[in-house]
């Protein structure tokens, strides 16, 4: 065991030989909120993301819908997938940078967790429905603090639960500076996560024929196709960082022209793709779902505890809040039937017109 732990120690030297002064380093974390045995060969960042990963809350992200609501065909980007592209995204950025990739990869892979069942318009339904609002960034904290682990939950770094919280951008200016991860790492992921899902909803709306390649905009400065796309806006990224760092400027950032052409793209798919009349529709019908399932909870309480614990709230709404946001898309519709739809009933054969 003695020599196990210099397995940590010397991979926490090599973060210190290696990265950038600017980076998060493993042995100058902050902590986790109580007191926990480090791991032996594991430095923290790399054990955080070890303890997200092997999570139920981890695993249930490939049944939640990222912009299409149960697809056919399997080519569709699910929230586990988006997940997986943001990791890579992020830890290409975080290593070109001198960055720590480790801290980079737990980041992006816990902050989703938190998203409820189909999407965005399930966390607008729970918005509405919870007092003091819904979002999925508050939840997937939520999550590795208080829910995972049977109300345990994952007890992580400062680090990775910093750039969890603050990982959404929302609909505004792309460069800000406040509301910013305290970690270069943190701020990686959070550009990360906009360069994915603005890509890879771009080519899913393609394949779902709601937009064809001739209607993308800003394709001269960003790139037809999703790979040069991709390719292009992380470098730009990368060096538009080393020049501000350079320069005294300590952010993760986009090229002004760069992040002009994203908000153009993505305001571009508010219009033609997450508000399209047919995505609307079926999102009215999932937001109806996380609606009825909520009443059903709160008309009774002590229904819930059949099928969730342990509630770590005080209030009611709060555990069937937690409850719901838990749900998969398929286990969400499935509970809804049982608990709205009529079952068939062996009723005996006859005929309407059978006399007496």
């Amino acid at each position: 065991m003695k020599n196990s732990f210099l397995i940590r120690v010397h991979l926490e030297q090599i973060e210190r030989n290696t990265l950038s002064p600017y980076a998060a380093f493993s042995d100058a974390s902050k902590g986790r909120e109580r007191p926990d045995k480090p791991c032996p060969i594991r430095p923290i960042f790399q054990h955080d993301r070890d303890r997200i990963v092997h999570s139920k809350a981890f695993r249930r992200l490939k049944d939640k819908t990222q912009v299409f609501l149960s697809p056919e065909g399997g080519h569709y980007r699910n929230r586990l997938t988006h997940t997986l592209e943001v990791s890579q995204i992020a830890r290409t950025i975080a290593r070109s940078l001198g960055l720590n990739e480790q801290l980079a990869e737990a980041i992006a892979m816990g902050h989703d967790l938190g998203h409820t069942p189909f999407g965005h318009s399930g966390e607008r339904a729970l918005a509405r429905l919870l007092p003091g609002g819904f979002r999925h960034e508050d939840q997937s904290l939520r999550v590795v603090e208080l829910l995972a682990r049977q109300g345990r939950g994952l007890n992580l770094s400062f680090e990775v639960r910093d750039g969890i919280v603050k990982h959404s951008k929302g609909k505004g200016k792309l460069l800000k500076k406040e509301g910013l991860p305290a970690t270069l790492e943190g701020q990686a992921v959070r550009l990360s996560d906009i360069i994915a899902y603005v890509n890879h909803d771009i080519d899913d709306a393609i394949s779902g024929g709601f937009i064809k390649e001739r209607d993308i905009p800003c394709v001269g400065c960003l790139g037809k196709k999703t790979s040069e796309r991709i390719n292009r806006l992380v470098i730009d990224v990368i060096q538009t960082s080393m020049d501000a760092l350079t320069a005294g400027d300590v952010r993760i950032l986009l090229s002004d022209r760069m992040a002009a052409a994203v908000e153009e793209t993505r305001d571009f798919l508010y219009k033609r793709v997450y508000d399209a009349p047919e995505i609307r529709r079926e999102f009215e019908k999932a937001e109806s779902i996380v609606k009825a399932l909520f009443e059903y909870f709160r008309a009774d309480y002590s229904r819930l505890s059949r099928y969730y614990g342990p509630l770590v709230a005080t209030e009611p709404e709060r555990n069937i809040a937690d409850f719901i946001a838990s749900l998969t898309d398929s286990y969400a519709i499935a509970l809804y039937r049982t608990l709205f739809i009529p079952e068939r009933l062996p009723y005996p054969e006859f005929r309407h017109d059978d006399e007496n």
